[in-house]
């Protein structure tokens, strides 16, 4: 006699369920991705920010940036090419300055995240706030603490920390390529899934794309190296069960250096 009841409550716990993830209706034209969420906050930083974003060529910037990384011949005069660089909308949108990277620069891992953030455009360093603290933690349990150098697909702080639109990456790419020349790392990390569209030049979400091996090679220069994609540590704190799924990707990262070794 309960049966029913017990059934009725359960489906009104369902639907509760799939109306606070955000669906409210069977079927959409596209798939939504309802786990990611967008602060109120930040969709009005970009609506703000999209009237006032400073007019650049895309085709000038990425020809100025390229000749300035390419000139660049140490990981140091590469951050000092980058730091001089003006040609990325971001600068003129709030950042304090450019945030280039830290760890070693012969390292044989690359690790390249999306943004810096609030802290990270405080201290000039990238990985430095929470999401930092918990990829050094990472980092160092697997063993390659010592074996990273960090950096980020662009090097100025988004307003409203919002993710870097591809116009964004696309313009401070050559100075990432050129990083990526210098280094000639055994291994690449991807940080998300805005380091991993970028880098890997696909559109796939980062679901799809983690913990599977792909090559990553330079148009220009016999460079290549196998690149892993793992999820955020932002991502992480806000979602901590994921984390098992990092850690098998750094794992599996560890194990690949070893190998090769």
């Amino acid at each position: 006699m309960n049966a029913q009841p017990r059934e009725t409550a359960a489906i009104e716990s369902l639907l509760a369920f799939w109306r606070d993830a955000g669906v409210d209706a069977c079927f959409e034209d596209a798939p939504q991705d309802r786990t990611i969420v967008v602060a109120p906050a930040l969709k009005a930083v970009t609506r703000a920010t999209a009237s006032v974003m400073p007019v650049v060529d895309m085709g000038d910037a990425t020809a100025d940036a390229r000749r300035l990384a390419n000139g660049a011949d140490t990981m140091e005069a590469l951050e000092a090419a980058a730091a001089s660089f003006r040609g990325c909308e971001l600068v003129g949108m709030g950042a304090r300055g450019c945030v280039f990277g830290r760890g070693d620069p012969h390292a044989p891992v690359l690790v390249i995240g999306e943004a810096p953030g609030a802290e990270e455009d405080a201290t000039g360093q990238p990985f430095v706030g929470q999401p930092g603290k918990l990829l050094d933690k990472m980092l160092a349990a697997a063993g390659l603490a010592d074996k990273v150098f960090i950096t980020n697909t662009v090097f100025w702080r988004p307003p409203g920390n919002r993710t870097p639109t591809p116009q964004e990456q696309a313009v401070c790419a050559p100075f990432v390529e050129r990083a990526f020349f210098l280094m000639k790392p055994r291994a690449v990390l991807l940080l998300g899934a805005a380091a991993a569209r970028s880098v890997l030049r696909t559109e796939d979400g980062i679901m799809k794309v983690r913990g599977h091996w792909r090559e990553w090679r330079l148009t220009e220069g016999d460079v290549t190296a196998p690149v892993i994609a793992t999820l955020h540590p932002a991502f992480l704190l806000k979602q901590p069960q994921a984390k098992r799924q990092a850690w098998a990707d750094m794992l599996e990262l560890a194990a690949r250096l070893e190998a090769d070794a």
